[in-house]
């Protein structure tokens, strides 16, 4: 049996090895990337129209529509395949600490960087207080108590329809000890929900096929609206934000990821496929599912990824925390507010709170920022619209943060776990799997 499932996968392999260039996804997606570029620089007309937006909105409301029964069948089998319920919580348990360890690391770079790196100065004349209204309405209405009463869901089915991912996760975990009590009279149910699971993933290497679409229309869209003007003095702060990213990355979950005893960078090229679907649409959610299927794929138990790339949306935004602290220290310098070393301190405090219920949906990270800014000194909320021309060219690099940060974390707690398959890792790192083709995703799953 095992032979045959090996002579498969080698089978699927073989065929994806023989592409032609042009029909491999990550390359699609490039190039889809590179004219989006051009067209919104050249023709921002039509790169700003509904028809040429709804490519990039469509193809992330379709990844979203799977989003749901995917947490849910892979959370419930994971867990009704676990002989013991501790477990569970103990898998849960270590993925919060990891998350609030490496999420306090993001938060400390992004404050020291701020400090060394001080731009900002000279730009307080370029608000526009109106454009920044709604997000800080946002921001006061987001209350600890209430982000934990929202983790409960009115309705099943509208946790569901809603597609909100702590609530199904929530409902999933409940269901999952509930079919785990059942023992051998629940065998049949999670035969029918691994079923399920697998189905939806062929869904999905379907429509990821639409990819290289949704990456051109968004990205299209941003360039047309925003432009090379929304860049002007502002480039500053994109420049170090996406250098810190990049050395959060290289370093710290670098670190992570040696004393696991992989590369970083084979880890980035195995997810390449994601990541720039992620850049195109700044969306990480765009790539939850697919993230999910590699890790399984990567020798990550199911249970581990069931629970930690879910949580992770929501607890682990490691590209948020650079941001929000980088980007109250930008403002900051902006409006020539001086801030103590206390304050500095109340920043990461209060971020560290507030970036919990944001998941990876774009303008989100936006939202916390005014929440923290709220905090820790009322008087820097205005500068907020220094930076909002340019959020949409921050939340990629969160998006792309983010993404990799709970890869990582999947792997470090499946290790810590100690059902981490070091073989499986080694040789799925060297492999190349287009997760656009329905064959190879389904046989090698």
């Amino acid at each position: 049996m095992v032979a045959a499932t090996e002579s498969g996968a080698h089978d699927a392999r073989s065929q994806a090895a023989k592409k032609p260039w042009y029909r491999i996804l990550y390359i699609q997606v490039l190039i889809a990337i590179l004219i989006g570029i051009v067209v919104g620089w050249l023709w921002p007309g039509l790169a700003t129209s509904d028809w040429v937006k709804a490519l990039g909105d469509g193809f992330i409301k379709l990844i979203k529509m799977v989003i749901a029964p995917i947490i849910f069948c892979t959370v419930v089998s994971g867990i009704a395949h676990i002989e013991s319920a501790s477990k569970v919580g103990r898998v849960g348990i270590k993925a919060l600490v990891y998350f609030e360890i490496v999420s306090t690391f993001a938060l400390a770079i992004g404050l020291i960087v701020g400090n060394l790196a001080p731009i900002g100065h000279g730009l307080a004349a370029k608000q526009d207080a109106a454009a920044v209204a709604s997000y800080v309405k946002q921001a006061e209405a987001q209350k600890t108590v209430d982000f934990l009463l929202n983790i409960i869901p009115d309705s099943v089915v509208g946790a569901l329809a809603r597609g909100d991912i702590l609530q199904v996760l929530l409902f999933a975990i409940l269901f999952g000890f509930a079919l785990m009590a059942l023992g051998q009279r629940g065998h049949r149910l999670r035969e029918i929900i691994d079923d399920t699971a697998h189905a939806v993933f062929g869904v999905i290497a379907i429509v990821m096929k639409a990819a290289p679409i949704g990456a051109f229309g968004a990205m299209a869209y941003t360039i047309g609206k925003f432009g090379p003007s929304a860049l002007g003095d502002l480039i500053g702060l994109i420049a170090v934000f996406y250098i810190t990213a990049a050395l959060f990355v290289v370093i710290v979950l670098g670190l992570i990821a040696r004393f696991v005893g992989f590369s970083i960078f084979k880890f980035i090229a195995y997810i390449k496929d994601e990541l720039l679907i992620v850049l195109g649409t700044s969306s990480s959610e765009s790539a939850l599912p697919q993230l999910m299927e590699k890790m399984e794929r990567l020798g990550c138990s199911k249970p581990v990824v069931g629970l930690v790339v879910p949580t992770g949306y929501s607890f682990n935004l490691d590209g948020t925390n650079i941001y929000m602290t980088l980007a109250t220290l930008f403002i900051a310098h902006a409006l020539g507010v001086e801030l103590t070393f206390g304050q500095q301190l109340t920043i990461l405090v209060v971020a560290m709170l507030t970036s919990k219920g944001a998941s990876g949906v774009t303008g989100a990270g936006f939202i916390t920022l005014a929440a923290t800014l709220s905090v820790v000194s009322p008087a820097l909320v205005p500068g907020m619209a220094i930076v909002f021309s340019i959020d949409k060219f921050m939340s990629e690099v969160r998006a792309l943060t983010n993404i990799t940060g709970n890869g990582i974390a999947t792997v470090f707690v499946s290790w810590w776990e100690g059902e981490l398959d070091r073989s499986v890792l080694r040789q799925r790192l060297s492999q190349q799997i287009d997760p656009s083709d329905v064959q190879t995703a389904i046989t090698t799953g």
